[in-house]
């Protein structure tokens, strides 16, 4: 076998893709991990309802701070313009509603903006999901990690 030249593999299906059809709670997570391995935007806007909202804890000045979808997507984009990599993981699912519409999940991520400059984040994510044309959607995002 040449390995500059391999075969095709043919136990590769639609279900086993790197991109999700949404059609399951996993498969966002899924696509989420896609997203920051492969800096894909287009991907990541799929992922937000169109009245999405993401809200975090600014412990400096002791107030919660949120911000809409056009926002998330500008931040989005900035981080990954600017690192070098990102590693997500997603660890056990620690609550979720029995209808699948809130789910809190540990996550670790390793932020390379240069070999010297790398950041590691544990924190979780508690993520309220809406269901929207057979696709499941982040409609709210509250940030619970370190960083």
């Amino acid at each position: 076998m040449n390995p500059f030249a391999p075969s095709i593999d043919e136990n590769l299906g639609s279900e086993k893709g790197l991109i999700s059809d949404q059609k399951t709670i996993e498969g966002v997570f899924q696509n989420f991990q896609y997203v920051y391995t492969f800096k894909d935007t287009l991907i990541y806007s799929q992922l937000l309802d169109k009245n999405f909202s993401f809200i975090y804890r600014d412990y400096d000045k002791g107030v919660d701070v949120s911000w809409g979808r056009d926002e998330e997507m500008k931040v989005t984009y900035g981080l990954l313009q600017n690192t070098q990599r990102l590693d997500l993981i997603w660890n056990n699912i620690i609550s979720m509603t029995s209808d699948s519409t809130h789910i809190v999940r540990s996550f670790n991520l390793t932020i390379a903006f240069n070999p010297t400059d790398i950041i590691f984040v544990d924190g979780r994510v508690n993520l309220e999901l809406k269901k929207s044309e057979n696709k499941w959607k982040i409609f709210r995002w509250i940030d619970e990690s370190n960083f």
